[in-house]
């Protein structure tokens, strides 16, 4: 048995071959994001025979995440272990040919460039849009392909991103979307199914990016797993000029939009204030909070106590994070509870 025996119900595959397989081997993948989605991208791709794989993540492995983030067990929670080290140890033992490399980091526009040097794809493992939107920038300015993956509650959606031929996400979204807007699988929920099919979708993408071979113009997929609907939107560039693709303005690598994070001294809190300010929809927000913690409100505020944290919202959308260690858990606090 050897390296040939790995691989070799994937190399007699017409779409993959000899030459589809070395070109897996010399390939290198960032993925940014170790969660339910990355874990089985993580998983796929070293599987696969991915040359290089670097694993980029912000956070630590919690009981509430073994419903569904697969390469990881109730071992890897008690040791309170980094997402990206508990992966990139399980991976070392499914690959050894995978060069793995783990980086424990909240990716921020000081450092996002730096992370995906010498990729040839990044692959989206993330939970919140301004990453993405993050990524977006990075890509495009680097000329780097990207795969897209979004989940919650049951359904999700992907595409793949390829500068100066495809559409970018500021094409199809141009403004992120507005905090408390958007449902995240911390108060809304995520089956665990969803996120294994929207993830393997990912990964194939992934190598038909690698293999030369995706669609031009590649689809957008989205699937709700519960109610058995499938559909393929066909992505184009619209007239209108994009800001990040057509005009090159990278806004979210240059913190002109997003999100400031400050600490407040002598507090233990973080204060998170999204650079353009629009009202809060409090009420449906609150609707979304009541089912993860005890949630108080008015018409100025809603605050959500979660243990550890405990969150302030305010209706301009400047939110306290109370509990957190540092920028990168608060940044997380605030994608799982209020979302973008």
């Amino acid at each position: 048995m050897g390296e040939h025996d790995r691989y070799a119900r994937q190399v007699i595959l017409p779409q993959i071959g000899p030459e589809g397989q070395e070109r897996l081997r010399a390939a290198s993948v960032v993925l940014i994001g170790c969660g339910a989605l990355g874990t089985v991208i993580a998983d796929g791709l070293t599987r696969a025979g991915v040359g290089s794989l670097r694993i980029v993540d912000r956070d630590v492995v919690e009981w509430n995440n073994l419903q569904r983030q697969v390469l990881f067990d109730e071992e890897d929670v008690a040791q309170r272990l980094p997402k990206a080290i508990a992966a990139a140890r399980k991976l070392a033992r499914v690959n050894s040919e995978v060069r793995i490399e783990p980086v424990v980091a909240d990716v921020t526009p000081r450092n996002v460039e730096r992370l995906i040097e010498g990729a040839d794809v990044v692959v989206d493992g993330t939970d919140n849009f301004e990453t993405r939107y993050l990524i977006n920038d990075a890509c495009v300015k680097h000329g780097r392909p990207w795969v897209y993956g979004g989940v919650v509650s049951t359904y999700g959606a992907t595409t793949t991103f390829i500068p100066g031929r495809t559409a970018c996400l500021r094409c199809l979204l141009a403004d992120l979307p507005t905090p408390g807007s958007v449902p995240t699988c911390d108060t809304v929920g995520v089956l665990g199914p969803a996120v294994n099919v929207v993830a393997s979708l990912e990964v194939v993408q992934t190598i038909k990016v690698l293999t030369d071979q995706v669609p031009f113009p590649p689809p957008l997929i989205f699937v709700d797993v519960w109610e058995g609907l499938w559909e393929a939107v066909t992505l184009q560039k619209g007239e209108t000029s994009c800001p990040t693709c057509d005009e090159g303005r990278f806004d979210f690598l240059r913190a002109r939009e997003g999100h400031r994070v400050v600490e407040l001294c002598g507090r233990d809190t973080f204060q998170i204030t999204p650079r353009k300010r629009t009202p809060l929809p409090l009420e449906q927000l609150a609707g979304r909070l009541r089912e993860v913690g005890r949630v108080f409100q008015n018409e100025y505020l809603l605050r959500l106590e979660v243990a550890p944290y405990e969150l302030t919202i305010f209706a301009d959308g400047r939110t306290l994070v109370r509990g957190a260690r540092d920028e990168a858990e608060a940044r997380g606090i605030y994608a799982r509870y209020v979302g973008s």
